[in-house]
């Protein structure tokens, strides 16, 4: 616990965003911090407490505080719930909450803590048995912002596909043998609801969930800055898109992610089985109102309207500025 708890890790995580200091000085205090990081602990031991803070920090807690807000207040959660008292944790009977609604929340916590041990497992068996390098590079080099994008989008690429194969023909074909798992598990619930992207049998969990996120950084070697930044945007989509609740920060990355997960469930798996959607545009099986497309197509209607909103309120301003400006010229002149 020494590396979760160290300042220099604390630092890493909060004062980069939360600080007011020029830019400069940022960018050097974070080198300085990430640096006395690794200097100062083992490679392993940053990369298994960093991803776990990371999944604390953009999963687990909010999406503990977005369950914990539609059991003990479903009067005020239902209003922003997508499908009404249906989307609660306990359904329609909301006031009759069941012990297997809590179950789901802690198998749920459970997986994310078992993938952390499974990604601790690999990497000591590659850098400790094997003795070769390790499959996410823990170095004081920092990439550049361009680097670690592009290594993000090939990643979420690699993901989309492979969730929707795994999906498809391991957890939705007749002959294999995890599709009786993953029915019993994941598909005994009406719809989604907050922690239940991480919710199915633990080994449907590794094959479904936590391969098709860590593949890609092996195949590509993520620097671990690279990959904690991929966690957080995998972990930040899943917060919301299986919240069940209407509002979302974008209507294309989370809002249609959402929907299709919902209709995944409503329709009995039969489409819909990749995160973004894109492999179901392709391959045809996108099932719902709404494909990739109309999602596109939302998010730039919603731009647009941002932008209309934002030029009028300019436009508005401008005039009141000239309006003031023009009374007080007339009353210096009586």
């Amino acid at each position: 616990m020494g590396a979760f708890l160290s300042v220099p890790f604390l630092s890493f995580i909060l004062l980069p965003a939360m600080s007011s200091w020029a830019t400069t000085f940022n960018i050097l205090f974070f080198y300085m911090t990430w640096t006395a990081l690794v200097w100062s602990h083992p490679p392993l031991r940053v990369e298994i407490f960093s991803t776990a803070a990371f999944r604390i920090f953009f999963f687990v807690c909010p999406s503990v505080l977005f369950f914990l807000f539609d059991v003990l207040t479903p009067s005020a959660a239902v209003i922003i719930k997508a499908h009404g008292e249906a989307g609660l944790p306990g359904g329609r009977k909301r006031l009759k909450l069941r012990i297997k609604d809590f179950k789901i929340a802690g198998w749920s916590i459970f997986n994310i803590c078992l993938a952390v041990l499974m990604q601790a497992a690999i990497e000591w068996f590659l850098t400790r048995f094997l003795r070769v390098r390790s499959a996410i590079r823990v170095t004081t080099r920092i990439p550049s912002p361009w680097t670690i994008f592009q290594d993000i989008l090939l990643g979420l690429l690699l993901r989309e596909t492979l969730t929707y194969v795994v999906h498809r023909y391991a957890l939705h074909h007749a002959k294999s043998p995890l599709t009786k798992l993953h029915w019993a598990w994941y598909h005994e619930l009406s719809l989604p609801f907050p922690l239940t992207a991480q919710y199915d049998h633990p080994l449907v969990y590794l094959l479904h969930k936590f391969l098709p996120i860590y593949l890609p950084a092996m195949f590509f070697r993520f620097h671990l800055l690279t990959y904690l930044a991929f966690v957080a945007a995998i972990s930040i989509e899943e917060t919301f898109a299986y919240s069940g609740y209407t509002f979302m920060p974008t209507s294309f990355f989370l809002a249609g992610i959402a929907r299709r997960k919902e209709v995944h469930l409503l329709e009995a798996g039969e489409g819909n089985y990749g995160p973004w959607g894109v492999i179901d545009w392709i391959s045809g099986t996108t099932i719902g109102e709404t494909d990739i497309e109309d999602d596109v197509r939302n998010e730039v209607r919603e731009k647009h309207l941002e932008q209309r909103v934002r030029d009028a309120m300019e436009a508005n301003n401008r005039k009141v500025r000239v309006d003031t400006l023009r009374r007080n010229g007339n009353g210096r002149r009586r």
